[in-house]
């Protein structure tokens, strides 16, 4: 089911972010790549309908982010910020329970929810841990459980990584992964690496404009005479948003 948004502005005050922006994401899972100001964040907040444009409409599949189907669509969609707050108070089985009540599901369908949704991220042996004594990517694993735990059919993560060590930022990846053959994602981040593993489609957005929407072969052959991997990918960034590295 694809994410479309079609003649899209929107402004903070007198700064324009996006003006008649159109973007179709479409593939399992998607990485959306750009410097700090870029919009990567707006963008996720207008898909999540967090955000509401000032013209233009989103829509996934026919559900259109709009008054009259505004509870559908967002039950669909989940956003998972680059940060996780922890619920004071409350467990890491009990705080994605509660995820899946304010999307809409009753107490019973929430709790119930939840139990395959924290397994499903690993979390299983701390799901009665309280949520303020996990680690950072724990916490952002507890986002995920709980757009999975209201059957979210596309998720949007924001800078999901930053601030994870090695190991955390492996366990990620292999979760996005599995999660990548039921869920939509849609992922935005700095980091290059990987794109050919994890990701079907790359969008670069560079000052309110996509640079660049295709397959991360297509992506890489943007710098086809560098040298393969990290290095290449690094290098058909930096041509895209006319960076040095």
């Amino acid at each position: 089911m694809a994410l479309v948004l079609e003649g899209v502005s929107f402004r903070y005050g007198r700064q324009v972010v996006f003006s008649d922006f159109g973007l179709v994401l479409d593939a399992p899972a998607t990485v959306l790549l750009g410097p700090n100001g870029a919009g990567k964040s707006t963008l996720l907040g207008i898909a999540a309908s967090q955000l509401r444009p000032g013209s233009g409409t989103v829509r996934l599949g026919r559900i259109r982010a709009e008054r009259r189907s505004l509870t559908a669509y967002r039950r669909k969609v989940a956003w998972i910020p680059q940060q996780i707050t922890p619920v004071p108070g409350l467990t890491v089985r009990e705080q994605v329970a509660y995820a899946g009540w304010l999307k809409g599901l009753t107490r019973s369908e929430a709790w119930e929810a939840s139990a395959a949704a924290v397994d499903r991220v690993g979390l299983s042996t701390l799901a009665d841990r309280r949520s303020h004594r996990v680690s950072g990517g724990q916490l952002r694993r507890i986002g995920i459980a709980g757009a999975l735990g209201h059957r979210s059919e596309l998720i949007l993560m924001d800078e999901p990584t930053a601030g994870l060590d090695p190991t955390q930022r492996q366990m990620f990846r292999e979760l996005v992964a599995e999660l990548s053959a039921t869920v939509q994602i849609v992922v935005s981040t700095h980091q290059t690496e990987d794109l050919a593993d994890l990701y079907q489609q790359v969008v670069v957005l560079d000052g309110g404009t996509v640079r660049f929407r295709g397959s991360p072969q297509e992506f890489h052959a943007v710098a086809a005479d560098s040298p393969p991997g990290v290095a290449r990918a690094e290098a058909a960034y930096a041509r895209l948003v006319e960076r040095e590295v």
